[in-house]
């Protein structure tokens, strides 16, 4: 297939790219820096320009492509949540959605399938309620941000495109992601849960992430919601354990919820959230995970540790 992809500098967006270049398939990369994109995406990759707010020349671009994967979106935990950063969340999300899907239904041809991130923060916090991909959205900004962006995603089935929405977990990888900055505390000796560390905490392996990915593009009996989350879910507390073991650190000092208010906000409370995701429809779809448990997943990202 020819796969365009949005978002394919980022940490998702470049083992994504090797994944489909490995796979025999064709990838191009939109990117508002063609110059520094070019020496950041796997070598076989194509470039080219392209920002929502001058989407000129991106349809006929889409016209030559098979398929569509959209993970842009500001970093959510890039920074402190406020007034001003919340909107750049929202519009590096929704309003690309809406020009990508916006130049798909003007391509002639279409690419016959969008594939779109989204997060298993449209849940919210909901305790020991099992989630599955037909739960409903919860409430607060990250659902309805999370919501606004799948909204944005499901336009393009008006022009009979096969739309996959991928709500991702939070994902262990090598080079980037949340496991880089949870690593900091546990190198000097003072790693530990957030809170109680009861909470559920919903992972999964960056391999795991793209490889989803690549079975939702090539699978057209794939459509909608897909949960991207390990099936051996663990709670905070038993994460937290996993990594300390594989690092050969201990794991004693939980971070009280107070402190996590104080010191990030609104951001700081989502970290307390509990959310036991269940991958129904992978599983479903017959996807085998490589690491299916925690700790296997993290002696694979932290190999130099272990």
């Amino acid at each position: 297939m020819r796969v365009v992809i949005a978002g394919g500098t980022g940490f998702i967006g470049k083992a994504l790219c090797r994944e489909l270049l490995i796979a025999g398939h064709e990838v191009m990369v939109l990117t508002r820096d063609p110059s520094r994109a070019t020496a950041r995406v796997p070598q076989g990759a194509g470039v080219t320009r392209w920002s929502p707010e001058q989407p000129e020349g991106l349809p006929q671009v889409l016209s030559d492509a098979d398929a569509v994967v959209n993970l842009s979106g500001e970093g959510i935990a890039a920074r402190r949540w406020t007034p001003e950063f919340k909107q750049r969340l929202v519009d590096s999300r929704v309003n690309s959605t809406r020009a990508l899907v916006q130049a798909i239904q003007q391509a002639e041809p279409r690419p016959r399938v969008l594939v779109n991130a989204s997060a298993v923060g449209i849940y919210g916090d909901r305790g020991e309620e099992e989630l599955t991909e037909a739960s409903p959205a919860g409430a607060g900004f990250l659902p309805d941000l999370a919501v606004r962006w799948e909204q944005a995603a499901e336009e393009a089935r008006k022009v009979d495109v096969r739309v996959v929405k991928l709500r991702i977990g939070i994902v262990l990888g090598e080079e980037g992601g949340a496991l880089q900055k949870m690593l900091l505390p546990f190198r000097f000796f003072v790693g530990g849960p957030f809170g109680s560390g009861q909470q559920w905490f919903p992972w999964i392996h960056l391999d795991d992430v793209t490889g989803i990915t690549l079975h939702t593009l090539q699978s057209e009996a794939v459509d909608g919601t897909v949960n991207v989350v390990a099936p051996g879910i663990v709670r905070s507390g038993e994460f937290c354990k996993a990594l300390g073991k594989v690092i050969k650190r201990p794991c004693w000092l939980p971070v009280p919820g107070f402190v996590l208010r104080l010191v990030a906000g609104e951001l700081g409370e989502t970290l307390l959230w509990s959310q036991r995701v269940i991958p129904q429809r992978a599983t479903q779809m017959g996807y085998t995970f490589r690491y299916p448990q925690v700790e296997e997943a993290l002696r694979a990202v932290l190999g130099a540790y272990a």
